[in-house]
């Protein structure tokens, strides 16, 4: 499995990745993921770049079994990123979730990001852990926030990482230089 920069190559794949996650899991992204013309205007000239997607080799088609993006903030915000990742609920567990953050980071930091940023639903545990292991720390409770597709309101997470003061420790133990070279 390779963890590459979303290209026009991927779009087919990327439309049968989210068309086939439960509807639950759609329910918590915010673009309409299963409109071919959404995904692939993520790969036009001036919107490219910032996505990426784990690939498996399907023989004639490639199967995406991850996507991680990082959209940064319009305006007096466009120092910050959001982050937005989903893996397939048969490679969750397996270390993919962990792998597409990573890459999300270094790579924000590479683009000169200062903060980025995360909305998780609050009760998706695993979800919370992997990003507060990579540095990323609770800004915000958001209460009855969002409402799923049956109806049923859900309390929000915003979790924050902050470039600056993580990559400075980082440096300091030589995690950067560790996640860089993996990225590569």
């Amino acid at each position: 499995m390779a963890v590459v920069a979303l290209g026009p190559e991927h779009c087919d794949a990327l439309v049968r990745f989210f068309a086939a996650l439960p509807e639950g899991d759609r329910t918590f992204i915010k673009e309409e993921v299963t409109d071919p013309g959404t995904v692939r205007s993520w790969t036009d000239e001036g919107s490219a770049g910032g996505r990426w997607v784990a690939v498996e080799d399907g023989g004639d088609d490639d199967v995406v079994t991850g996507y991680v993006g990082v959209r940064p903030l319009p305006g007096w915000s466009d120092h910050v990123g959001e982050v937005r990742l989903v893996v397939a609920p048969s490679h969750r567990g397996s270390g993919l979730g962990r792998e597409l953050a990573r890459r999300a980071l270094v790579e924000a930091v590479g683009a000169g990001l200062s903060k980025l940023v995360v909305e998780v639903v609050a009760e998706q545990a695993s979800a919370l852990a992997l990003f507060m292991e990579l540095g990323f720390t609770g800004e915000a409770l958001l209460t009855d926030h969002i409402r799923d597709r049956s109806g049923r309101l859900r309390d929000l997470m915003v979790l924050a990482h902050h470039v600056s003061r993580t990559w400075a420790g980082m440096d300091t133990v030589g995690i950067a230089d560790e996640l860089e070279e993996s990225s590569g």
